[in-house]
């Protein structure tokens, strides 16, 4: 199969090269499904309607997003989930149960548990915190306060509570990963 130039090159382009070796239509479509995500984020999407809105296989569209935007597509989601928590925490007076189920989560009890794995923090505590900073932040535009504060999903939720019951935030080194 990957006898001929052509093959070789998609593989090699596939498989060696970052998000810019992707071709431009794919990464419309890439796009097309991160934009569906930010503007429903607390709907549910599986890989499989992301797919779908992408016109890609699933795997296709999982191995592709990723390369392109750094993270799995369901991390990606969970990052938007728990910004929109953030938000909705330091902007109104909701409830705390209010807030997880409008930013999609189903169970009160997964979402604590997951915002306070990614954060490291209550949602009680990120709301008192947010709402001293507030007065500070005023004079930086909302998109640069966003970026700055997003939680950092690069390494599994599994993974941080792992290094959390080890006492460590340390990656393993190479032996350590082969026992």
């Amino acid at each position: 199969m990957l006898d001929g130039p052509t093959s070789r090159n998609r593989y090699s382009l596939c498989m060696n090269e970052g998000p810019k070796s992707q071709p431009p239509e794919l990464l419309r479509r890439l796009l097309r499904a991160k934009d569906r995500m930010d503007g429903a984020s607390h709907e549910e999407w599986p890989v499989s309607r992301l797919a779908e809105v992408s016109g890609v296989s699933e795997a296709h569209f999982s191995r592709s997003f990723k390369q392109a935007f750094g993270l799995p597509p369901h991390r990606y989601l969970l990052t938007r989930r728990i910004e929109r928590a953030v938000a909705l925490l330091r902007e109104t007076e909701l409830p705390i149960t209010e807030i997880a189920f409008q930013t999609g989560w189903a169970s009160l009890g997964t979402f604590g548990r997951i915002f306070r794995d990614i954060t490291g923090e209550t949602p009680s505590t990120i709301r008192r915190r947010e709402r001293a900073l507030a007065p500070m932040l005023e004079p930086v535009p909302a998109c640069i306060v966003g970026a700055a504060l997003r939680p950092d999903l690069k390494i599994a939720v599994l993974e941080k509570r792992r290094r959390a019951a080890d006492d460590t935030n340390e990656p393993l080194s190479p032996t350590e990963e082969l026992e």
